[in-house]
């Protein structure tokens, strides 16, 4: 399906204003309540549906305590600075309260079933790189080769296992309306609803910054989390790992992860994971640096009126330099197995590339798993996300 033009990076559907009219409208005649983003307000509905002892769950009290103390910057964050529009208002809600949610349901189903969280798992493959670097590129040849398990999209952003799985039906919900409010969505980044994705969803769900700071002008909140020890944001990824793993039955399988907030918490991630093999990915920082701009643009101007896009490059420029500083420090002391990848040269030879990669890592590359992965690069070729490149060289034009 053809995309609307995408004339500007802060362009956005008329639907979110009118979304944005009929919010307003509502609240003002009492049809609806405006939405709070009061922290307190938050937990005390979350716990309307979740029960209260699974903030604890198998957690440390550090944990329970970086969570809270999380939840009450972001939200201060996001009154006094993010400078939310009506529809924006609604989805800081929904999304954290659902965050609160997951948070005590996944910790009362540990307390109940601590196996699951303690399911032992093989050693996994982390695809490490920039924002916009290719590392979604290699995630799915990878994920494809059938010796390799990977995360579903739907269990991402909705970690609690069901019976039965309503997972699915939910996500797919989420994306109709998600690619009404924002025609470009696929050309930004491919979904699919059951189709291996990045695991945002899981740090996400532990209040990381890397989710929240993509969507919402939140620089307090930005700049506390980087100087914030992130190793109970990873204690946490590795027990909702290991339940999915569990509730997949693919523990033994090598799990491969990816998601770009890692460049910036690498030591934690291999402390938790020490037997990890690493796929580093490279890119020219300036096409870096435009292409990740044009997403955050995407993404904050459905939710603000008020959306600076010179504050975007150069928040842009600055999260690259201190997630290369941060990489840099992190495999300077990194002994496992390594591979490096160009972006330029994945995109004019990805077979060659990944026989490197594999080499690299130590990992035999099967007939089945090329047979997979020329599916998926084929899948690939006919995917949205191939015209974000043209979007980015028509904005770059148009500012010269």
């Amino acid at each position: 399906m053809a995309l609307p033009p995408r004339p500007h990076p802060l362009s956005r559907s008329p639907l979110v204003e009118r979304a944005c009219g009929w919010l307003e409208s509502a609240w003002a005649k009492g049809f609806a309540t405006r939405p709070t983003i009061d922290p307190d307000q938050l937990f005390d509905k979350a716990l309307k549906v979740a029960p209260a002892h699974g903030e604890q769950g198998l957690r440390m009290a550090e944990d329970v305590d970086d969570f809270r103390l999380r939840l009450y910057t972001l939200c201060e964050s996001l009154q006094e600075q993010a400078k939310l529009n009506a529809l924006g208002l609604a989805i800081a809600h929904g999304q954290l309260v659902r965050v609160i949610r997951q948070r005590l349901e996944l910790g009362a189903l540990w307390e109940d079933q601590p196996e699951l969280a303690n399911t032992p798992l093989a050693a996994p493959i982390v695809i490490v790189g920039q924002m916009r670097s290719g590392t979604t590129r290699i995630h799915r040849l990878l994920a494809a080769d059938p010796q390799f398990a990977a995360t579903r999209f739907c269990d991402s952003w909705h970690p609690v296992p069901r019976r039965p799985d309503t997972r699915p039906a939910w996500s797919a919900l989420s994306l109709l309306f998600a690619r009404r409010f924002d025609p470009w969505l696929d050309s930004i980044h491919p979904f699919g609803v059951t189709r291996p994705d990045e695991e945002l969803g899981w740090l996400a769900c532990a209040l990381n910054h890397g989710t929240y700071e993509a969507q919402w002008r939140v620089p307090a909140f930005t700049a506390f989390s980087e100087s914030r020890d992130p190793a109970p944001i990873y204690r946490e990824f590795a027990r909702i790992l290991a339940t999915d793993a569990h509730n997949h039955g693919n523990a033994d399988q090598p799990r491969v992860l990816k998601v770009p907030q890692f460049a910036e918490d690498l030591p934690a991630l291999l402390e938790e994971f020490p037997g990890a093999r690493v796929v580093l990915t490279k890119r020219c920082d300036q096409q870096t640096a435009a292409s990740a701009a044009s997403l955050v643009a995407n993404q904050m101007t459905i939710q603000s009126d008020d959306v600076d896009l010179d504050w975007i490059e150069q928040e842009m420029d600055r999260k690259i330099a201190l997630r290369q500083d941060r990489m840099d420090a992190a495999l300077a002391t990194y002994s496992g197995p390594l591979a490096q990848v160009e972006f330029a040269a994945l995109t004019h030879d990805w077979e060659a590339e990944v026989e490197r990669i594999y080499s690299a890592i130590g990992v035999t590359l099967s007939p089945a798993a090329r047979r997979a992965m020329q599916a998926e690069q084929s899948r690939a070729s006919n995917s949205p996300h191939k015209s974000h490149s043209k979007q980015v060289e028509n904005f770059a034009n148009m500012e010269a």
